[in-house]
């Protein structure tokens, strides 16, 4: 599915295999910083391109490794951390969900991977908050493939559509750049153990708003954004805040 995605997304727009690649390159740079992350070992762009074709513009470099893994997330409400005397430094700004429409049957590969359920999540979440995409400076997507992370880019609002190819080039999708795309070196490096992976990416957006991210942090985050996917199908999309 994702690989057809990839193809689907490289006809419409002329996107070149070695774009999809770059997105690796990316992930296992972030990913050495990382000592939570299966893969920390950087690869380069010939590497990625020449491992093993899997379908599409997709490598087997290029997809997410089969991982066991745990995480975990304390959720509490402001009364309760106010009546305890716990020190409020993160909140849930906004969070919304949603699930497979119609378009996901229609044939659009790009549809069936989750974009429509993408981008109506992370429209509501943006309404909801009031937050723009332009304001966010870290987000931790579901890179389960290559093909994935760079459509998400414009489900999320990160880039206007047909522009992921340029986001990437400019640099845009890492440090330095406009947003920091998967800092943990995202499920493609860090690897995706199914029901983890979600409080996976918010421990890692939580350690970004507290500072505590060490070689990783993003600098002057206030907000950051998470998307998750499963097909067939459901997208969560939150925003967390820093609060103190």
């Amino acid at each position: 599915y994702f690989g057809g995605a990839g193809r689907q997304y490289a006809e419409t727009y002329g996107t070149q295999p070695e774009t999809f690649a770059r997105i690796s390159v990316k992930a296992r740079a972030h990913a050495k910083n990382n000592p939570y992350a299966v893969f920390r070992d950087e690869v380069t762009l010939d590497e990625v391109l020449g491992s093993p074709a899997v379908y599409g513009p997709l490598t087997r470099l290029q997809c997410c490794p089969p991982t066991c893994g745990a995480a975990a997330a304390v959720l509490v409400s402001e009364e309760f951390a106010r009546r305890h005397g716990l020190r409020v430094e993160v909140a849930i700004k906004a969070q919304a969900m949603t699930t497979d429409g119609p378009t996901t049957f229609s044939g659009d590969m790009i549809k069936v991977v989750g974009y429509d359920m993408a981008k109506a999540a992370a429209d509501r979440v943006y309404e909801d908050s009031g937050v723009a995409p332009e304001d966010i400076r870290v987000v931790e997507l579901h890179d389960c493939f290559t093909a994935n992370e760079l459509i998400t880019y414009e489900g999320l609002g990160l880039t206007p559509a047909g522009t992921a190819e340029k986001f990437i080039l400019d640099g845009d999708n890492t440090y330095g750049g406009r947003v920091v795309t998967n800092p943990s070196g995202g499920l493609l490096s860090k690897g995706h153990p199914l029901g983890a992976t979600g409080l996976a990416q918010c421990a890692e957006l939580v350690w970004q708003l507290r500072g505590h991210a060490q070689a990783r942090q993003v600098e002057g985050v206030t907000v950051a954004l998470q998307h998750n996917i499963g097909l067939g199908g459901a997208a969560v999309v939150t925003l967390y805040e820093k609060v103190s």
